[in-house]
């Protein structure tokens, strides 16, 4: 993941202290908490220092660790838990977002985020990997952000081999080097490559076009009724469902297909149509409020537990997974 640099090359290795005059986007892999510790301390300590605003989106047990080590110097950062505000992966970036709006003028912002983690179901790992290479797109012009990615060694090689390609830069206590994996692709996979596991082998489907919500609306509230889903949890299914073949309608070719089933307690809705999503933080930047549409797929990722989007010549995909309990957002 490290690699020798020319000197004068934009991407050279430098210390890991100060203000960044551009967006950089940093993986650290860990093996221990005492190693999670010595890289993660003085990353944040270096921010603290310069009069940074410094965010840590972490899981609660390494909240709790890092503020007994920060001690008198816990106040100045901010922690938020990753498990209540990256649930679902698409709502990370709009936190980074706000904090970066809030920062005061002239300061740095740098922060720590660990999305991958080994709780992680299969589907919800491959969405954290495409929301770290839309990080990129999403601050790349960003000046003065730090942001480092914690990776625990155990995660096996694969995941990190997917961290190197979709970070720019690696960082080691000290330093910042450019990521191998990185240089050698030519920078991070394309959001909405990956292609999604086929539905099994059971499960029904709604063509739909025109006129046909109504319709469309019944047939979704009668699968979540029968996966045992309460009365409001059934209309956030309705709801999202909505949004998403209404897109389909106005920018899909005016037609779609709905197909459901589901996985354990998990009823899983995916609609597919012709057209394709130009934007690739659609859902995840919040409009603004004078603007004529683009709440509907921002309206999805709060109300489903995670949402995958497929995007390509052949159309496009966006796949819901709704529990029967509503995670707190």
């Amino acid at each position: 993941m490290m690699q020798e640099t020319e000197p004068g090359s934009p991407y050279e290795a430098r210390p890991a202290v100060g203000s960044q005059e551009r967006f950089s986007h940093e993986a650290f892999v860990y093996a221990t908490g005492d190693d999670f510790v010595a890289g993660t301390l003085p990353f944040l300590q270096e921010g603290l220092d310069a009069g940074e605003q410094v965010l840590a989106l972490l899981g609660q047990d390494k909240i709790d660790l890092l503020r007994s080590k920060l001690a008198k110097d816990a106040h100045r950062v901010r922690f938020a838990d990753m498990a209540t505000v990256g649930a679902n992966p698409a709502r990370i970036i709009p936190v980074w977002m706000r904090f970066v709006d809030e920062r005061v003028p002239g300061r740095g912002v740098r922060g720590i985020g660990e999305p991958i983690q080994a709780a992680r179901s299969s589907a919800e790992l491959v969405e954290c990997q495409q929301h770290e290479s839309l990080i990129n797109h999403a601050f790349d012009s960003t000046p003065s952000f730090r942001m480092l990615c914690p990776y625990d060694v155990a995660l096996g090689p694969e995941v990190l081999e997917e961290a190197a390609r979709s970070h720019p830069f690696v960082y080691s206590i000290g330093q910042v080097v450019p990521s191998m994996g990185w240089r050698l692709e030519g920078g991070p996979a394309r959001p909405y490559e990956v292609a999604l596991p086929h539905p099994p082998a059971r499960f029904e489907q709604l063509a739909f076009a025109m006129g046909q919500l109504r319709e469309l609306r019944a047939f979704v509230s009668r699968h979540a009724h029968a996966a045992g889903f309460n009365a409001e949890r059934t209309s956030d299914v309705v709801l999202a469902v909505n949004e998403v073949a209404t897109n389909s309608l106005r920018h899909g070719g005016q037609r779609g297909a709905l197909t459901i089933w589901q996985e354990g307690p998990t009823l899983i809705c995916e609609v597919h149509d012709t057209g394709q999503i130009a934007d690739p933080l659609a859902g995840r930047r919040l409009p603004s409020p004078t603007a004529v549409g683009g709440f509907g797929l921002w309206l999805v990722n709060h109300l489903c537990d995670l949402v995958q989007v497929r995007t390509g010549p052949g159309g496009s995909v966006v796949r819901l997974h709704i529990r029967p309990s509503r995670a707190t957002c």
